[in-house]
């Protein structure tokens, strides 16, 4: 089994144009990702895959291969089956998909996430995502950040926008951030590439949803360390204190 991670980035968001070329710390957002993601352990690959060549040249000088897609893509994941077909995977190798606006995401929580697959992997789950432990009350109530809930096994129940699960009289145990890092085969990619988009997905505007709702088992892993996301050009300062914060 191949382990080959992915870091799909569009040029076009319609929140924040050619976001994967924007500068922090004076290098562009897509080769922070790259970089990190590259420099995680266990790994048989890293590839961008993105619509847009002027992204494509922005990690060409890390001699970073570049999957450029052609197909419309509703998803990251969407996005995923192509340049996996591109890359010649076959059906259990092993996709790791890491979103290419976290310029901080850790090299340990790439690894965290593929290791439900690899210690005694027994089918009853089709991916793997990450959680972790908000410290930021402010995250607790933004809809920007993906708030979620999971079972005793570590089976997720549910991802949302509002801040969940909600105390009614008063809630001391942790809130559960998402992190957009996750793992599943290329058989899997291949099939959520012919789900419908459901209810939730549409309302939530979260593509993890589509999995629960074609009721496809999540297995969650909660890594020490967190993964800012670039969303807006205003989250790139706080990023750059956080950058400086680590040295």
């Amino acid at each position: 089994m191949k382990k080959i991670a992915f870091i799909p980035a569009r040029y076009g968001s319609t929140r924040f144009p050619a976001k994967p070329l924007a500068l922090i710390a004076g290098k562009p957002l897509i080769v922070h990702v790259y970089e990190r993601v590259a420099a995680a352990k266990g790994l048989d690959g890293v590839y961008v895959a993105t619509d847009d060549e002027r992204i494509a040249e922005a990690v060409a000088h890390l001699g970073a291969p570049v999957i450029l897609t052609k197909l419309p893509a509703h998803t990251g994941t969407d996005r995923l089956a192509e340049a996996a077909a591109q890359a010649g995977l076959s059906g259990d190798d092993l996709i790791i998909n890491v979103q290419g606006d976290q310029p901080l995401v850790h090299p340990q929580s790439v690894e965290d996430v593929i290791r439900p697959f690899i210690e005694n992997y027994d089918g009853s789950f089709a991916m793997s995502t990450l959680a972790y432990a908000i410290t930021d009350p402010r995250e607790i109530h933004d809809p920007k950040d993906v708030k979620m809930t999971f079972e005793a096994n570590g089976n997720a129940l549910y991802f949302s926008r509002a801040a969940i699960p909600f105390g009614r009289d008063h809630w001391q145990h942790p809130v559960y951030k998402h992190l957009g890092v996750y793992a599943y085969t290329k058989a899997f990619v291949d099939s959520f590439n012919q789900f419908k988009p459901g209810v939730l997905e549409e309302v939530e505007k979260l593509e993890q949803l589509r999995v629960l709702e074609n009721g496809q088992r999540i297995r969650v892993v909660v890594t020490a360390h967190d993964s800012l996301e670039v969303d807006l050009p205003e989250d790139i300062v706080r990023i750059e204190s956080s950058l400086l914060s680590c040295k």
